[in-house]
Parts: structure tokens; C-alpha cells; sequence
């Protein structure tokens, strides 16, 4: 299914709109960054001026850059049901989140590839139209070289293609070679820095994070949960934790994960990554996937779109399955 994409400004639209964009305070940014800076309000611009019923639906690959947006409120919490005791007791997004990582430190399982290896990945997709209608499900298998020095094969809704040796690794996030993902600190503080920092030389650990700078890292923490579904150990725990910092995340009940699991989701609404939901069991907090809304081509329909890791692994060789 085609995803919906609005009109571009002209280049002269472009260049006046561009020279509304705020002026940094602190430090002048990279070339890079400003330009992705640019890009970003840009696509805000553009996407504010549709009337389209449904946020488009961003492709899970290649890889996303990271960018600003504007901060908003404070989390929310859903009341979870006691089980045959009765009664409720409230969850807060932290507590969902700091109950997922814990559940991924005592029970993922974790690899540790050579640089000439692939990870493989096998992703169960089910996607229905809003409003009742036939749902489709497809079985996505990717192969990621593990240094980004080889090609590797992705699929998305079944279909499949090609990706070329990783290039520009320092201005992409999220980086998906595994010696770049490794160095990511595992201290969810540090995290939230890092990711804030991603394309400057060293992340600046004793500068505090400003309130117009949230809404990045969250893109940026949603991005590297969204398309790196295998990461090395301690990093998910700590993506999960910093999650649980971030103003504005909220969580909403009667979620079901792609196998019809009862569960809770945390998401940002208002933010680029507002129609995505991360969906985490609501007994363990165990975390289970994603459950994402889009829209048609024309935007005359809508989709909703579950998505589960079914197995991962560590082969030599692309398409070659464990």
C-alpha cells in the first residue's frame, strides 16, 4: 500500500520558509544538522497544509533522520485491572516502561555477531481497514549486515528489495551497523544525551536537556525502537527507560498486539511519530510491538497496521534463514 505524500513547496516557498526557522542559541549547528533541522519543519509545513484524515504512515526503512518538533504535556496514566482480586491500579507510562526494561533484562535473549554476519529478522504484519473489511498479513524477512560493509535485503507488507552498503553512517540515526549501535550508552541518563547529540563529536553529558529539545529525542528514541528490532544487550532496557523521561508520553488501554495479546500503549500524540504505539503486555510489561495507523495513497482510507518480531537471529549469509 502506497503512502499518501503531499505536494513540495517550490524552492522559493522553500527558501522563505527556511528563513523562519529558529536560530540556535547555545552553539552553532553542523551543516548536517541544520540542513536536517530544515527538512523536518519543512515536512511539518507541508503535512500541516493537508487535510488528509490520517498522518502518513513513514516507511520503516531505510533509515530515518532525526529532527525537531514542539514540546507538549505531561504523561498519562491508564487505569489496570487487578485481575480476580477486582479493583484498579493506575500505570503511568514510567511505570510501563521501567517494567518492560526490566522484563528485557531478565529475559531477552542476546547475540553478539561478527562484522562479516547478517541479522536476520522475521516480522509478522497485519493490516485492516478502519471500519471493518478483509485484513491482510504478511511476513517481512530482513538481512542487515552487521559492519554496514555489505548489502542486505529488506521487506516491507511483502515486498522486497535490495539495500546497498551502509554509507554516511555519522548522518543517520538510527544507525543500524552494530559496532555504532554498541557504543550507545546503556545508562538510560546518558541515553537521552546521545541521542539528543547524535551527529556533534561527543555528547555533551553535563548540559542540561532543554524543553524545546524533548520532542527530538523522543523521535529519535521512537526511531531507534521502531526500526532497529534487534539491538545489542542493555540498549533496549535503556531505550525503554529514557522513554519513560520523556514530558508527553502517555499510555492508553485496551491495546492488542498483532496476536490479539491484551495490552497497554505508550505513544507521544502530537509528535511525527504520533500515530505509532508501542505496545507492552498489560499483566508483565513485557514489551510486544507496534501498532500503527496510516493512510491510502489518495487518503480516502485508513489502515490500521500491528506489527510483532517473530524470530531474529545471526547467519552468515543474505537469505539464508536459521
Amino acid at each position: 500500500m502506497n503512502v499518501r505524500r503531499p505536494s513540495r513547496p517550490s524552492a522559493a516557498e522553500r527558501e522563505e520558509m527556511t528563513r523562519l526557522l529558529p536560530v540556535p542559541a547555545d552553539r552553532d549547528l553542523p551543516a548536517g544538522r541544520q540542513r536536517l533541522l530544515e527538512d523536518y519543519f519543512m515536512q511539518e509545513i507541508e503535512q500541516s497544509a493537508q487535510s488528509a484524515p490520517a498522518a502518513p504512515r513513514p516507511h520503516r526503512r531505510p533509515l530515518i533522520r532525526i529532527a525537531i518538533a514542539t514540546a507538549v504535556a505531561a504523561a498519562v496514566a491508564v487505569p489496570v485491572a487487578l485481575g480476580a482480586t477486582g479493583g484498579t491500579q493506575t500505570a503511568s507510562a514510567a511505570t510501563v516502561l521501567n517494567g518492560a526494561a526490566q522484563q528485557d533484562r531478565t529475559g531477552a535473549r542476546t547475540i553478539e555477531p561478527r562484522g562479516n554476519q547478517f541479522i536476520y529478522t522475521k516480522e509478522i504484519v497485519k493490516e485492516a481497514p478502519e471500519g471493518g473489511g478483509a485484513a491482510k498479513t504478511y511476513v517481512d524477512e530482513n538481512w542487515t549486515s552487521v559492519d554496514g560493509s555489505k548489502k542486505g535485503w529488506t521487506m516491507e507488507l511483502g515486498h522486497g528489495w535490495w539495500n546497498p552498503p551502509a554509507e554516511h553512517k555519522d548522518s543517520v540515526w538510527p544507525p543500524s551497523d552494530w559496532a555504532t549501535l554498541k557504543k550507545l550508552p546503556t545508562d538510560p541518563d546518558k541515553l537521552l544525551i546521545a541521542v539528543r547529540d547524535w551527529d556533534y563529536a561527543k555528547p555533551d553529558y553535563n548540559r542540561p536537556i532543554k524543553k524545546q529539545e524533548w520532542d527530538a529525542i523522543y523521535f529519535g528514541l521512537a526511531g531507534l525502537l521502531y526500526r532497529v528490532p534487534v539491538m545489542p544487550e542493555g540498549l533496549r532496557p535503556a531505550v525503554f527507560e529514557a522513554l519513560a523521561q520523556v514530558p508527553g508520553v502517555k499510555t492508553t488501554e485496551n491495546e492488542t498486539d498483532a496476536q490479539g495479546r491484551e495490552g497497554i500503549g505508550i505513544s507521544k500524540p502530537g509528535d511525527a511519530w504520533g500515530h505509532t504505539t508501542f505496545v507492552f503486555d498489560a499483566k508483565t510489561y513485557a514489551y510486544l510491538g507496534l501498532h500503527d495507523t496510516h493512510a491510502s495513497d489518495d487518503g480516502k482510507k485508513k489502515y490500521d497496521q500491528r506489527t510483532y518480531l517473530s524470530r531474529y537471529a545471526v547467519v552468515d549469509k543474505v537469505k539464508q534463514r536459521p
